[in-house]
C-alpha cells in the first residue's frame, strides 16, 4: 500500500534516450496495430500482474508464519517488515546508477529468479522442519535487496513506450492491476494459510516470479548508448546529480517527502496489521487475508477514479485531498472491533489505500513528466531511498509502541502520524497550484 509502489516492470528506459530508441526499433509488431511499442507494454503488464499476484499472497503468509506457527511478538513481525525495505537504505542510491551500467534485461531477469528461490527456500525449510525467525528476515532482505535494482529500472520504463499526455492514464491502469492483486492476493493467501499452512502457501510466490523472468526473457534487448555521459562521471556525483534535482524541485521535493510521511505510516501498519487482527480481534487466518484484501479494494476504485479527479480538478487538488482522505480514514482502524466491527477496520483500510493509490499516481506521474530523461533513473532511485527508506523504519516503531502500549494504541499514533502527509503538502507550493506541472 506504500506510495509509489503500484509501479510493475520489466524493461528499462533508464540508459537514456538512446536506449529508448534502441528499444523502440527492436521491439516487434506484435498487437496488430503497427506499433511494436504496445506489445512490449502488454507483457510488461503481464508479468507486473503475475509477480505482484505472488507477492499479495506472500504479504499474507510471512507475517501469518511468523505470528502462528512461529509464535512471533509484535516487535519480530516488525523485524520481518523492516527487512523488506530496509534495502532501499543500503542501496537505494546506488541503483539508479547501477541501472545504467548493467544490461538491463538479463539483469531483471536474475532479479526475479533470485527473488523466487528466496522464497521457495520457506517451504523447503518448513518441510524439513528447521524453519525458524533468523530465515523469514533473510528472505525478506533478500527479496527486498533484488526488488531494489529490479524496481528503479522499471519504474522508468513506462514513459519510453507510451506518449506524455497518456501517462496519468497508463498509470492508472498499471495501478489498477496492481489494485487488482492487492484485493485478490491477500484473499488468497489467507485461504491458502487456512488450509495448507503459511509456508506452502508461499510456493505461489515462487512460481509468480519464474512466470515474470520467463516473460522479462522475452523481451527486446535495450542496447546501452556508447556515449552516454554517465559513464563519463563517477557513480558519486551521478547520485548527487539526482540528490540535487529532487531536493531542489519546488514540487518533486516536497511530495518526496510526503510520500515518506505516508511510507512510514505504511511500514507501521504492515507490522501492526496481521497483529492487531489475529490477537486483538480474534480473526482466522481467511479473514485476515480477507480483510487485508480491503486496502486493495480501496487502491483498485482510488486508480479509477483518478484521471477524472486530475482532470476535473487538477494534479494539486487531486493530491491534496487524496492526503486528507488518507488521514481521515487512517483513524478508524483503532476504532475497530471483533466480530461485525471488524467492518470499520475494513472500511479505514480501503479508504486509506484508495488515498495513497491516488498520491502515488500523481506524483509518480509528475516525476515521470517533469524530469529529464537522463536523470529519471536517479531521480526515482533517490525519491525512493528516502520515502521507501521510511518503511522499515516505521515498522520497527509500530512494533516497539505495540510492545509497549499495544496494538490498538499503537494504532492510535499511526493515525496521528498520518496527519503529517495533509501538513507537508499544504505547507509547500503545492497548496497553491492546480497543476503540478
Amino acid at each position: 500500500m506504500a506510495t509509489d509502489t503500484v509501479d510493475g516492470g520489466i524493461v528499462d528506459a533508464s540508459a537514456g534516450t538512446g536506449a529508448v530508441e534502441a528499444e523502440r526499433r527492436e521491439a516487434p509488431h506484435g498487437d496488430g496495430r503497427g506499433d511494436g511499442r504496445a506489445g512490449v507494454f502488454w507483457r510488461y503488464w503481464a508479468a507486473s500482474t503475475v509477480s505482484r499476484l505472488g507477492d499479495q499472497v506472500t504479504a499474507v503468509a510471512l507475517p501469518l508464519v511468523a505470528v502462528v506457527t512461529l509464535h512471533a511478538s509484535a516487535l519480530q513481525v516488525g523485524l520481518i517488515a523492516g527487512a523488506s525495505y530496509v534495502a532501499w537504505l543500503l542501496i537505494g542510491l546506488p541503483a539508479g546508477v547501477l541501472v545504467h551500467r548493467l544490461p538491463l534485461r538479463g539483469t531483471q531477469v536474475v532479479m526475479d529468479l533470485v527473488r523466487g528461490a528466496a522464497v521457495a527456500s520457506v517451504p523447503l525449510a518448513a518441510f524439513l522442519g528447521v524453519l525458524g525467525l533468523p530465515q523469514l528476515v533473510a528472505v525478506a532482505l533478500v527479496v527486498g535487496l533484488a526488488s531494489v535494482v529490479f524496481d528503479v529500472g522499471n519504474s522508468t520504463f513506462l514513459p519510453s513506450i507510451v506518449a506524455k499526455e497518456e501517462l496519468t492514464a497508463r498509470n492508472s491502469l498499471v495501478s489498477a492491476s496492481s489494485s487488482a492483486t492487492e484485493l485478490a492476493g491477500p484473499s488468497l493467501g489467507g485461504v491458502l494459510v487456512q488450509f495448507l499452512g503459511g509456508a506452502a502457501s508461499m510456493l505461489l510466490d515462487a512460481v509468480s516470479y519464474l512466470v515474470s523472468a520467463v516473460l522479462l526473457s522475452s523481451l527486446p534487448r535495450a542496447e546501452q548508448p556508447a556515449g552516454d555521459r554517465a559513464r563519463a562521471v563517477g557513480m558519486r556525483e551521478q547520485i548527487r546529480e539526482g540528490w540535487r534535482f529532487v531536493t531542489r524541485h519546488p514540487v518533486i521535493g516536497p511530495c518526496a517527502a510526503d510520500a515518506t510521511a505516508v511510507n512510514f505510516v505504511c511500514g507501521g501498519l504492515m507490522t501492526l496489521t496481521p497483529v492487531f487482527l489475529v490477537r486483538t480481534l480474534d480473526a482466522p487466518a481467511a479473514a485476515v487475508g480477507a480483510l487485508m484484501a480491503t486496502g486493495g479494494l480501496g487502491s483498485l476504485i482510488g486508480a479509477a477514479v483518478t484521471p477524472r479527479l486530475v482532470a476535473r480538478i487538477g494534479a494539486g487538488g487531486t493530491l491534496r485531498r487524496a492526503a486528507v482522505v488518507a488521514a481521515a480514514f487512517a483513524f478508524l482502524l483503532p476504532v475497530a472491533d471483533s466480530g461485525w466491527g471488524t467492518l470499520v477496520f475494513a472500511l479505514g483500510y480501503a479508504g486509506f489505500g484508495a488515498g495513497v493509490v491516488v498520491t502515488s499516481i500523481v506524483t509518480r506521474t509528475h516525476r515521470q513528466t517533469q524530469t529529464p530523461p537522463e536523470l529519471l533513473p536517479r531521480v526515482m532511485a533517490t525519491v525512493r531511498f528516502v520515502s521507501w527508506g521510511a518503511i522499515p523504519v516505521g515498522a520497527l516503531a509500530a512494533g516497539a509502541a505495540s510492545e509497549a502500549w499495544g496494538a490498538r494504541t499503537a494504532l492510535l499514533l499511526l493515525a496521528t502520524a498520518s496527519l503529517a502527509s495533509p501538513a507537508i503538502l499544504l505547507a509547500s507550493p503545492v497548496r497553491r497550484l492546480r497543476a503540478l506541472a
